[in-house]
């Protein structure tokens, strides 16, 4: 069952009902300022920092889910309804709600009154801009109401929810005309507010929730709402709010548009108050006088859209499939960017107080988006950097605020390491900038501890390399990618976090898993010393490699496919000897993403157990079986209920991994038919099933031991997005950045028997265009990999498939023929 439809040539996906099994959001803004906004209008903002700065309120596990938000109430002589349809549910004539790139439009219409919310951040600067365009498509003249509401939080998003015996005393707020100053807490450390204004002239406002709701009233039942007749309160303490109420008369035919900006304004510590107690709106009145016309919010709509336009123009693809184009040209790219600018902080799911940014999460995002804004990936890379500690390892999490190491969290977690090189690697392809491994980074964000970036990656290399166990595998510490398997934890009390509580001391606990990484990441060390003129580190790095795979080899082969790690006593896990969690999606992806079994048959036979124990119609599971019973010396993972989370859940962050695996061993068409089973667009027809948004891909889909075995959990903020990204443009089509040329390698199943990318990369721009003649599968090489019958660059044939890179302003045409 679908609630919607994709409208590729907008970019938009357009619900078509507010009757969907959960909300279904958007992300605004690029780069500072950010807002959440549900179909149906609900959701926060905040400023670059989900928990320090939250402009509006927001509850989670609340009931209605989406109660609250943004709400434009129409009343028209006493009948009141919302073209977001929440809260009132008044019947509506027309309903649509169409998310496009950094915007979302709701449109709603009754009773021959159409009315329009466009809401945006614009590119430049720190607001929220939602434009009311309210049209008279009777014959008579009408006049209504138009009346507006947020909800301010007061700006800490955990205090406002936590420390009601202080918050309920605090609010402050100032009107000046239709702009509502919302100054709780201005005078003293703060140097920042709020302000939710309107461009129109209004009879009337609130910035108190009880006048405006009426007491213990709910949404649907204000009482401004239902008489059109505001209170003009002013908040003392208790929950202020910011609400306008316009009168608009329109005669037939008529539309008019009215502007409401929700800002972020930040004063000079020295320059905070206009006169005593009176707060300096010099700077908010510059914000708003570039609003404060519909004109003007058109312009910079427009800027938006080109933003948007410049961004997904650096790799597009034509192809026979419209799912296809429409996740690699449109809504995977923008996932992606998404999760660049949040990482896991804030979503529907992640409330933006429990974390900050993620160490490895971070780096796996870059994967993503260092094609569209390789300046804001290279200052990325340079922040998490600057958290990794002098022996190698890492905060697992920073703060986006401080950019410093979260302490709460700490560090531990010993695969981060190495995605700092996985990271670096994948900046200095895109660009060439060797000169980023000379830039000076602190350890720590301690200055006086600076060293080069290349030594970084030197200490990551080496905190692996130094940290192994019995078997001369890589030891875990409290987790490794999979924070849930907790081999040195044994947490016995349910008040503890399985993150935090302490390791076991003595445990020799080992992760084949990074194993794998060590030989698919290793490698891409050595290189950029290499690349720096330091043969012998390369040369030792390489045989570091060795070594591991070596152990990995002897040690971490189970007979038909990769143990998952060895626990603190030195038992396998992820063994067919064990009576649970016998086979684990995670090491036989990145194992043979590292190459190993790939000459002696083993990389095939692992993926052969995957497909046969692991993989359903809606992806592949984590684990099987899946745990019944909680192991401590496991720990996390064996909590959850079987078909849920790591507990043999769909982990789609995992499943491009096998993807990519298989077509490393020259399996087309079950990569594509992995890529097809959890990619959003394919499972558009099932979103009755699926239940989160069709466009977008969610952290997890509930496994085949699960109740609701496909339905989706955790959307948006995940690192499914970025390694996707790479699955389809790097490996199915075959398009991707090497250290000296654009490597051409397409290994797509051959329902897409032709297809055209386009990408631009060092100013260059390459045509790629696939044609395969046989309609079936690519040959397999000399050399075990995959290789195109014939590959031709501006006409002239060329050997092999590294196409060298271009002068900036050239264009290249490939063509790959099978």
């Amino acid at each position: 069952m679908k609630y919607g439809h994709f409208d590729d040539a907008a970019r938009e996906y357009v619900v078509t009902t507010p009757h969907t099994p959960y909300p279904w959001i958007n992300y605004l803004g690029t780069k500072d300022f950010f807002s959440l906004i549900s179909h149906t209008g609900g959701g926060y903002a905040f400023y670059r920092d989900a928990k320090m700065r939250r402009l509006l309120r927001y509850r989670y596990n609340n009931v209605p889910v989406d109660a609250g938000g943004r709400i434009f109430t129409i009343n028209e002589g006493g009948d009141v309804w919302s073209p977001s349809y929440f809260p009132y549910r008044t019947d509506l004539d027309s309903f649509e709600t169409r998310h496009g790139m950094g915007y979302t439009r709701i449109t709603g219409s009754r009773r021959g009154l159409h009315a329009s919310v466009l809401y945006f951040v614009p590119v430049q600067g720190n607001a929220e801009i939602q434009m009311v365009t309210l049209t008279n498509e009777s014959d008579h003249v009408k006049t209504v109401n138009l009346i507006s509401f947020v909800e301010f939080a007061l700006w800490n998003a955990e205090d406002d929810q936590t420390n009601y015996q202080r918050n309920l005393s605090l609010a402050e707020v100032e009107v000046e005309g239709g702009a509502i100053f919302h100054k709780t807490e201005f005078r003293e450390r703060r140097n920042h507010y709020a302000v939710y204004s309107v461009n129109e002239p209004i009879v009337g406002f609130d910035t108190d929730r009880d006048t405006f709701l009426g007491p213990q009233n709910g949404w649907d039942e204000g009482v401004v709402a239902h008489s059109a007749t505001s209170g003009n309160s002013i908040a003392s303490g208790w929950y202020p709010i910011g609400s306008h109420n316009l009168e608009v008369t329109l005669q037939p035919g008529e539309s008019k548009e009215s502007v409401f900006v929700l800002a972020y304004v930040e004063t000079p510590q020295d320059a905070k108050w206009e006169s005593k107690g009176i707060i300096n709106k010099t700077p908010a009145r510059e914000i708003l006088a570039r609003f404060d016309t519909p004109e003007k919010v058109e312009r910079e709509f427009a800027a938006l859209k080109n933003y948007w336009d410049d961004l997904l123009d650096v790799y597009k693809v034509d192809s026979t499939s419209p799912e296809l184009d429409r996740m690699v040209n449109i809504w995977n790219q923008y996932q992606c960017m998404v999760t660049y600018n949040l990482s896991r902080s804030a979503s529907y799911f992640e409330t933006g107080i429990g974390r900050g940014m993620g160490f490895r999460d971070s780096n796996q995002d870059l994967l993503g988006f260092v094609h569209m804004v390789p300046g804001r990936a290279r200052e990325r890379i340079l922040d998490i950097a600057a958290t990794q500690l002098p022996d190698g390892s890492a905060y697992h999490q920073y703060q986006p605020l401080t950019k410093r190491g979260n302490d709460a969290v700490g560090s531990g977690f010993n695969d981060d390491p190495l995605w700092l090189i996985l990271g670096v690697a994948a900046y200095v392809k895109e660009t060439g900038d060797l000169a980023i491994l000379d830039e000076m980074v602190p350890f720590d964000n301690d200055p006086a501890q600076a060293a080069p970036l290349m030594e970084h990656l030197r200490r990551s290399f080496n905190f692996t390399m130094d940290n192994r166990g019995p078997h001369g595998l890589p030891l875990i510490g409290r987790a490794d990618w999979n924070d849930c398997l907790n081999l040195n934890v044994f947490s016995t009390e349910p008040n503890e976090s399985f993150q935090t509580a302490p390791n076991r001391e003595g445990g020799v606990a080992e992760s084949v898993f990074i194993a794998g990484m060590v030989a698919a990441i290793g490698p891409e060390y050595a290189e950029l010393a290499r690349l720096m003129g330091d043969e012998d580190e390369a040369a030792r790095a390489e045989a570091s490699v060795r070594d591991v795979v070596e152990a990995t080899e002897r040690h971490g082969w189970d007979g038909k496919w990769f143990r998952r790690a060895y626990d603190y006593y030195g038992n396998p896990v992820g063994s067919a000897s064990n009576e649970e969690g016998q086979i684990w999606i995670e090491p036989q992806g990145y194992c043979v993403m590292g190459g190993i079994g790939l000459e002696d048959g083993r990389a095939v036979q692992a993926l052969d157990s995957v497909r046969e124990r692991l993989n359903t119609p809606h992806g592949s599971v984590l684990l099987n079986p899946a745990y019944t019973q909680y192991k401590v010396e496991l720990g996390e993972v064996s909590s959850y209920p079987p078909g849920y989370k790591e507990n043999a859940g769909i982990f789609c962050h995992n499943n491009p991994w096998i993807t990519i695996a298989e077509t490393m061993v020259g399996r087309p068409e079950y990569a594509w038919e992995y890529y097809k089973q959890i990619a959003p667009a394919f499972r558009e027809e099932i979103s009755d099933i699926h239940r989160l948004e069709p466009y977008v891909y969610a952290q997890m889909i509930a496994g085949k031991d699960a109740i609701r075995h496909g339905e989706a959990k955790n959307s948006w903020l995940t690192g499914t997005a970025s390694w996707n990204f790479v699955a389809v443009s790097q490996y199915l089509l075959g398009i991707r950045p090497g250290y000296g040329g654009l490597i051409v390698d397409p290994r797509i199943g051959a329902e897409v028997g032709e297809f055209t990318v386009r990408r631009s990369i060092r100013g260059a721009e390459y045509v790629i265009h696939y044609l395969n003649t046989h309609g079936g599968r690519n040959a397999v090489g000399d050399e075990g990999g995959f290789k195109p019958a014939s590959l031709t660059v501006d006409g002239a044939a060329w050997e092999g498939n590294t196409v060298p890179y271009a002068p900036a302003g050239t264009t290249v045409a490939v063509e790959v023929r099978f």
